[in-house]
């Protein structure tokens, strides 16, 4: 079950944060994205604010989301949403598990939803399993006044995220409480446990962020972008992908030199359409053919006047994003630049830097050198300048249509998980180790402050 049905007031947008678009899309298609890709999940229920019901049975049920197959009216309280999701879900599917989802994550990847559930599977005696980080600040306990009451072991906490995943009969039987008592609820795991069911929690995600403020919409759509390397799953190995680029330009006497986005020397530059940045260009090409993508040349013509003159670090940000779309982030890319003049060294950091600036990832994973021929061929006789460039990119996310029906680094089935929820859209149409829930429970978040 998603839940979507939340105003998003702390967002500070008119529309609910679920609607809002993020990297071209909405929130909620995003999550329901990540979980139609999710193996385990079965069926999908959304809840969303009753004047958007109708709206959203149009966009999601059926077409790009075949897991969806219901959507209905949240209440005034997210317990109260979920509740009318989970009554929705139980009578949609006869799934050993239900799960609950925050819309708010998109985030979301097969390989933890496959670890809850195994960690239920493989303790029969769990009611529940959810994904938990071990905060990295310390975290006090605070009075009304903000006054520190104690400072717990941080081994001890873990930060609640979701999919939180339940057993069938543990979720719908803590969601028929009494009303009083879902209102008091931050999480669907202290429901759980207050009807007496034992949770563990699993590793989770730094990545599964929670959308709240507008700040972390940007953060968000930088990882869908791949603009931030998302860890490898756990269990399979890592799809690796190696592309080789090369460009070559002759001299200009009255084109500024542009090498790496750096701004070399206002004279002797290199011909060329756009500004003829013969480092980013070899760049360019090796990530394409990486990808499998065809090279610039087919998607930055040189007959198109709408490059001309064109800065290339914008191309290779461009490049970036198709990477993103087909699954890639950049692991490691390494450029060679062949010339007697200019010297590479004086500028070689600021390269590195405005290309990993560009790619979106540290300027580590992005290395640029210099060299000569000893005077031989055309770079040696000072004619122009040459570049080569060797990319290394990894898969960031779920294999694309093509790989994933193939079964390409796929993991065994494990039990169905139906998932319920709440979602939104635009409305212009468009196994580790367990710990267990155990001791005393921590009380409101109001209470708990991360230092």
């Amino acid at each position: 079950m998603v839940a979507a049905a939340g105003s998003g007031s702390r967002f500070g947008f008119d529309a609910p944060k679920q609607f809002v678009a993020v990297g071209g899309r909405p929130l909620l298609a995003h999550t329901l994205s990540a979980l139609e890709a999710a193996q385990p999940v079965e069926t999908v229920v959304v809840v969303v604010p009753p004047d958007d019901v109708e709206f959203c049975r149009l966009h999601y049920v059926g077409g790009e989301f075949l897991k969806v197959k219901a959507v209905v009216a949240g209440g005034g309280h997210r317990a109260l949403s979920v509740r009318a999701g989970v009554e929705c879900l139980a009578g949609l599917c006869s799934a050993p598990y239900l799960g609950v989802h925050d819309a708010a994550r998109p985030l979301v990847q097969s390989d933890l939803v496959e670890r809850l559930v195994a960690a239920l599977g493989a303790d029969p005696s769990l009611a529940g399993a959810i994904p938990g980080l071990i905060p990295t600040d310390t975290v006090k306990s605070v009075d009304s006044d903000g006054v520190v009451l104690e400072t717990p072991a941080r081994g001890g906490l873990r930060l609640a995220q979701t999919p939180q995943v339940f057993r069938r009969e543990a979720l719908i039987e803590a969601y028929a409480a009494d009303e009083k008592v879902l209102l008091a609820s931050t999480d669907d795991a202290s429901l759980v446990e207050r009807w007496g069911g034992r949770v563990a929690t699993v590793e989770g995600s730094p990545h599964l962020l929670k959308v709240t403020h507008p700040r972390d919409a940007e953060m968000v759509e930088r990882l869908l972008e791949g603009r931030s390397p998302e860890p490898v799953l756990a269990g399979s190995l890592p799809d690796l992908r190696v592309g080789l680029g090369l460009d070559a330009h002759r001299f200009a006497p009255t084109r500024a030199l542009v090498l790496g986005g750096v701004r070399v020397r206002e004279e002797r530059g290199l011909e060329g359409h756009s500004d003829a940045d013969v480092v980013v260009h070899a760049a360019m090409d090796a990530l394409l053919g990486a990808a499998g993508l065809e090279d610039i040349g087919r998607h930055f013509p040189d007959t198109d006047p709408a490059y001309a003159g064109a800065d290339s670090l914008r191309l290779l940000e461009e490049v970036g994003r198709m990477l993103a779309r087909v699954g890639y982030v950049v692991a490691n890319l390494d450029c060679v630049v062949v010339c007697e003049e200019p010297r590479v060294a004086p500028h070689r950091e600021a390269m590195q830097c405005r290309m990993a600036q560009a790619l979106g990832v540290e300027a580590g994973r992005v290395g640029v050198r210099g060299t000569t021929t000893e005077g031989m061929g055309f770079t040696g006789r000072g004619e122009g300048i040459a570049a080569q460039a060797v990319a290394l990119l990894v898969r960031s996310g779920p294999a694309p249509a093509a790989d994933a029906a193939s079964g390409v680094g796929g993991v065994a089935a494990a039990p169905h998980t139906a998932l319920a929820g709440n979602a939104g859209t635009t409305r212009e149409g468009g196994s580790p180790a367990t710990g267990r829930v155990v001791g005393r429970p921590l009380g409101s978040r109001g209470g708990r402050r991360e230092v």
